[in-house]
């Protein structure tokens, strides 16, 4: 009788949409009695759902940047490959393919998923190098597994030259579609009950762009003024994130987005005065390592002052934390919104499409092919463009009969494409081809689609 496949996932980060992918892929692989190992920092939140499936959960301690312990960091994942003895290697995410590959260097198959490519998140030297790397480490990739065609063609452009599947992300509808209704949920969660509620969900960093949402919403206010914003999620930009709320005022009709910030405020030291945003439910966030910061990056609200009156939006922003579950906030919602600078497609606005809630997104890789057809002009915008932003947020939050409207639609569309169990079939697929084949890298060919 043959042994069940055995697969090892070198996964960093453990947390966020990258580590919720990693735990339903887990949780599918298991249940077709493959034998799963994840290696992943110790602590995270995948390295607890991975061991409550019961997959084997080996401690790896890696950071998110290349940096002085990365050979620390490939020979852990060498020594973790002779323990397991895996038919195949998943690594997700640019550091763990990096380790991944470095260690492993094709001696088994490998599967190599990025969620985004690593230099979309920087520039100059330092993406030159990123892309080169990623360019030279295809020749140790058996298949290269992009979430969207758009992530797909960015890498082709970028150079990298592999053998590709393309496996849209999936989400479990059952955790979205049941549950309490909008008026519950906000009164579990001590929101108001009828305010006009935008949700954002995602790490607080300089890639999902809440400082974008933050300068546009002074001008949503000056339009809507009962609107509120709840941002759930933790990360290395919350303090500089609380910092640029707590400054925000209400500007004068006709004010520009983007210059609703009291004058000395922005996302870098603390200012001294100001009030604190609301805490909301679940632990604080606190810092972690991350691409850039938004100082760093020049964020765009770090410079601005303003002439405008003050009033008291930052109390209509709400910081609601890591939470272990999203799927109470989504149904707290009326809109949700990603302000992302880029993805490969942003896991969170299927899981608020698959509850029955119109999104709002930035047109960034993903984007696109996550939103059902038509829905563009109302539900995309350019990305790093507050003005634009504002205007999107305005006219859907004024608008309830077209966003119940979006909302269902955007409800069929994912039920109809964008089941997990259907992304998990898909890469079962990949997994029976890359292990089949012979073990001398063969010419490399077309994209293989999914």
């Amino acid at each position: 009788m043959r042994s069940p496949l055995t697969a090892l996932h070198v996964v960093q980060p453990g947390d966020g949409g990258v580590a919720r992918v990693v735990t339903d892929v887990i949780g599918a692989q298991l249940d077709l009695g493959m034998r799963v190992a994840v290696a992943c920092p110790p602590g995270t939140p995948l390295a607890v759902a991975a061991g409550a499936r019961g997959a084997e959960v080996h401690p790896w301690r890696a950071g998110r940047e290349p940096g002085p312990r990365l050979v620390a960091e490939s020979r852990r994942v060498a020594a973790l490959v002779d323990l397991v003895r895996p038919d195949l290697v998943h690594a997700h995410s640019a550091k763990a393919g990096l380790a991944a590959r470095i260690a492993v260097r094709g001696r088994i198959p490998t599967v190599y998923q990025p969620h985004a490519w690593s230099f979309e998140a920087v520039d100059g030297v330092t993406g030159a190098l990123a892309r080169r790397w990623e360019r030279w480490a295809a020749r140790w990739t058996d298949r290269v597994i992009c979430v969207s065609e758009a992530e797909r063609r960015r890498g082709e452009h970028a150079g990298v030259r592999a053998p590709w599947s393309v496996i849209h992300n999936g989400v479990d509808a059952r955790r979205f579609t049941a549950g309490p209704g909008r008026a519950a949920a906000r009164a579990a969660l001590g929101l108001p009950p009828t305010a006009p509620l935008v949700v954002c969900v995602g790490r607080l960093c300089r890639q999902k762009g809440q400082d974008v949402l933050l300068d546009a919403w002074p001008a949503v206010l000056a339009r809507v003024p009962d609107a509120r914003l709840v941002l759930v999620g933790d990360g290395p930009e919350a303090e500089a994130l609380r910092t640029a709320a707590a400054g925000l005022c209400v500007p004068a009709a006709g004010f520009a987005p983007g210059t609703g910030l009291a004058p000395g405020t922005g996302p870098g030291p603390r200012a001294a005065a100001g009030p604190r945003t609301e805490p909301g439910p679940g632990p604080q966030p606190g810092p972690e390592p991350g691409p850039r910061t938004a100082a760093a990056a020049g964020t765009a609200t770090a410079s601005r002052t303003a002439a405008a009156p003050c009033g008291a939006a930052d109390r209509t922003v709400t910081f609601a934390g890591a939470v272990t579950d999203t799927a109470p906030w989504y149904r707290a919602a009326d809109l949700v919104v990603q302000s992302s600078r880029w993805e490969g497609m942003a896991l969170a606005p299927l899981e608020a499409m698959a509850g029955g809630r119109p999104v709002l997104l930035t047109d960034v890789d993903g984007a696109r092919e996550s939103l059902p057809p038509g829905q563009e002009a109302h539900c995309l915008v350019r990305p790093d463009d507050p003005a634009a932003l504002a205007d999107a947020l305005t006219a859907l939050l004024r608008r309830p009969v077209l966003r119940e409207a979006l909302g269902r639609r955007a409800q069929q569309h994912v039920l109809r494409r964008f089941d997990v169990r259907r992304a998990n079939a898909a890469l079962a697929d990949v997994y029976r081809e890359v292990t089949a084949a012979p073990r001398h890298r063969h010419e490399l060919g077309e994209p293989i689609s999914q």
